[in-house]
């Protein structure tokens, strides 16, 4: 079965929509027929794209401000390098929670007449990070624990006229991260969740509909504990 959407008329906005899963994203919206904005800190030769840092509030103001409709806001935006809590800056940790929690609240704030003009909706990108321990990107998971109860608490806020819903990633195809068989026989599924697995979520949370405050996993079934293999095993993974 295919399930279709049909996004005419719709304005998008989907932060750090230039590549990876923020860029699948944008594509399956553009493929609804939408009207997708997306962007980045550096300069991208994309569709709709817009230089804008989200952890600037005057880089936000503009992103926003010289729209006249927004139908669905993507917070995308994040992610972290392997930063150790002993031993690394103080401002780099500042710096990752800015971008995962702070600024997708700036661009919600924002956001939020004009979506509600809209009857609109938020999406929030999460991770299993925020979900579990994430040893080496401890503020990163920090972070994304934050931004899933921040939706929590913006879908109360703003509800019925906004509706505000966290997508949950595991371990997801990145350009240059992990990924090769040993990765893909921790998850039960097999393999990485893609670009297009997490859009094809986002599609069906923007559509108008009565769910709100939801946290969706796409993370194919999770990750297969330690026990198991140190048990002897064999992995969950087909």
């Amino acid at each position: 079965m295919t399930v279709t959407y049909d996004y005419a008329g719709k304005v998008v906005l989907v932060t750090g929509g230039t590549r990876g899963i923020g860029a699948g994203i944008a594509t399956a919206f553009r493929d609804a027929g939408a009207d997708v904005i997306v962007c980045g800190r550096r300069p991208a030769d994309v569709p709709g794209f817009v230089q804008a840092d989200v952890r600037d509030p005057d880089d936000v103001d503009r992103l926003v401000g010289g729209l006249e409709r927004l139908d669905v806001v993507v917070n995308n935006a994040g992610g972290s390098p392997y930063a150790p809590v002993a031993g690394t800056s103080p401002r780099l940790h500042a710096r990752v929670i800015e971008l995962n929690l702070i600024a997708p609240l700036l661009v919600a704030q924002r956001a939020h007449p004009l979506l509600a003009a809209a009857r609109g909706s938020i999406i929030m990108i999460g991770s299993s990070s925020g979900a579990r321990p994430s040893p080496g990107t401890s503020a990163y998971g920090a972070a994304k624990a934050g931004l899933h109860h921040l939706a929590a608490c913006l879908a109360a806020e703003w509800a019925p006229d906004v509706r505000v819903n966290t997508v949950v990633v595991g371990l997801a195809e990145a350009p240059g991260h992990y990924g090769g068989a040993t990765v893909e026989s921790t998850i039960p599924f097999g393999r990485l969740a893609s670009p297009a697995d997490v859009a094809s979520v986002c599609l069906w949370l923007a559509s108008p509909g009565y769910v709100t405050g939801a946290q969706v996993a796409v993370h194919g079934g999770g990750e297969v504990p330690a026990w198991r293999y140190l048990t002897g095993q064999e992995s969950l993974a087909p």
